[in-house]
């Protein structure tokens, strides 16, 4: 496993200089998850925040071989990107080596506009890492609800008021979906923790075949939180277990992080001005029932990783 020494010399692959807002997680993820490829990378990117943010016309952010998709087709376009170098390579018409595929998308075009062509390369197997860095709603055109958004939550098409109280439906569990396609490799991890986000990469990237990393990446804009707060905000989602750390290896399941003291769910909801309205007379219930949720949840996770609370 590369060390934090051994990752800060390896030359950025995604450059500064971009224009995500200050204090954004996802180009954190970026970061962590190519420091720690160890061969050639090609990069395949959906339309999103870190898209628009890093290759403004006739500029980039990116020092590989990079692909912009649409928004719904970024692991189709990946996949026909690795079975064309297999193919070539076995022909001799490309130099004899390896590359590391990797695809990148938000929570928007990876839980919904994209969930089709991830599956199908999923399904199929082809060698290459998918990495969600999922901020919770449509960030990059006017924050609006996704799957991904958590129940309670204020977005322009989701918003609290009078008529509703936010977002009323639970969010979609999609490592667990990728989980049932049974591949080599799926985890959960965020940027707070690099330590088992590089190491899970590092697996992911050694493994023969399909992979998927979910990552959690703050939005200081759609979650109304403090810029300069966002890895503390990531660190407090794991330790509420409202995003619990966890890989499914070869089918079977492991806890890689278990908080000493979980914490309350209000703890991460009280620091994002998208949840402020739950803290009202009147919404207390939907506070309890998403702490009711994420307890639930945190159970299963537990007991198909064979722990104990």
């Amino acid at each position: 496993m590369a060390n934090l020494k051994e990752l800060s010399k390896k030359e950025e692959i995604l450059t500064g200089g971009h224009r995500l807002c200050a204090g954004c997680g996802a180009s954190i993820v970026g970061r962590q998850v190519l420091a720690t490829a160890k061969n050639p990378v090609v990069v395949a990117l959906s339309t999103g925040c870190l898209e628009v943010s890093t290759t403004i016309f006739p500029y980039t952010a990116w020092r590989c071989s990079y692909i912009h998709n649409a928004f719904e087709n970024v692991a189709a376009t990946l996949s026909g990107v690795e079975t064309a170098h297999k193919a070539l390579r076995k022909r001799g018409r490309v130099p004899d080596e390896d590359y590391d595929f990797i695809a990148f998308g938000g929570d928007g075009g990876t839980y919904d506009i994209g969930l089709q062509s991830l599956s199908g390369a999923m399904e199929r197997g082809h060698n290459m890492l998918y990495v969600c860095y999922d901020n919770g709603a449509y960030m990059n055109t006017g924050i609006q609800r996704s799957s991904a958004t958590p129940c309670g939550a204020d977005t322009t098409t989701s918003p609290a008021g009078s008529v509703i109280p936010g977002k009323t439906q639970q969010r979609k569990e999609l490592t667990e979906i990728i989980a049932a396609h049974n591949i080599p490799y799926v985890a959960q991890a965020v940027p707070s923790n690099w330590r088992d986000l590089t190491k899970k990469v590092e697996k992911a990237l050694d493994k023969k075949g399909a992979a998927f990393l979910n990552t959690l990446a703050v939005c200081p804009r759609g979650w109304r939180s403090a810029e300069e707060k966002g890895i503390e905000i990531t660190q407090l989602a794991v330790d509420t277990c409202y995003w619990p750390l966890f890989e499914v290896e070869d089918g079977e399941w492991r806890l890689t992080y278990k908080p000493k003291e979980k914490k309350p769910l209000a703890e991460w909801f009280k620091v994002q001005g998208r949840f402020k309205h739950l803290f009202k007379e009147e919404n207390k219930h939907i506070l309890e029932e998403a702490q009711e949720y994420v307890d639930r949840r945190w159970q299963k996770i537990l007991q198909l990783c064979g722990e104990e609370e």
